[in-house]
């Protein structure tokens, strides 16, 4: 599984890092993926990361509770 943020639709909540925090990163005003190594990546296709097995669960509650939608998770 993958995922990515599309942040032109980011409302800047920032519910996705409170429930996720290993894979998503809030910076005051817009949401970003992280690799499971901590690095934040950019925007559009750059941004899209692996979802790890353990964290599958949370990313998935992440996309559901966004007041934006932004968080969108792909085969």
């Amino acid at each position: 599984m993958h995922v990515w943020i599309d942040q032109r639709a980011c409302v800047g909540n920032g519910i996705c890092e409170e429930l996720c925090p290993d894979l998503f990163e809030f910076d005051g005003n817009l949401a970003y993926v992280r690799t499971p190594g901590g690095a934040r990546l950019g925007e559009g296709d750059a941004a899209i990361a692996v979802v790890p097995d353990g964290l599958l669960d949370a990313v998935i509650e992440a996309a559901d509770e966004c007041p934006g939608g932004c968080i969108h998770v792909l085969d």
